[in-house]
């Protein structure tokens, strides 16, 4: 028995996979070298982008569990 997600779960997981690559480049930057660099403890790299990762990992599973509703065709 073959199973396949419908068009609509494949949107909506690409949707989701872009938004878990957007929060990991928000948490991306200069690493701190010899010289002490302030900007790791930015709210960007710490608050914003985990968020934003979580927001997209959340979207992942509603994503792959959502069942689209089936259109009745009885007259």
């Amino acid at each position: 028995m073959k199973h396949s997600l419908p068009k609509l779960n494949l949107i909506l997981i690409a949707v989701s996979f872009v938004i878990i690559i957007i929060g990991f480049m928000l948490m991306t930057g200069a690493p701190s070298g010899e010289v002490f660099n302030e900007d790791i403890f930015s709210t960007r790299r710490i608050d914003i982008g985990p968020m934003i990762s979580l927001f997209g990992f959340i979207a992942m599973l509603f994503a792959i569990f959502y069942r689209p509703k089936k259109k009745d065709k009885e007259k």
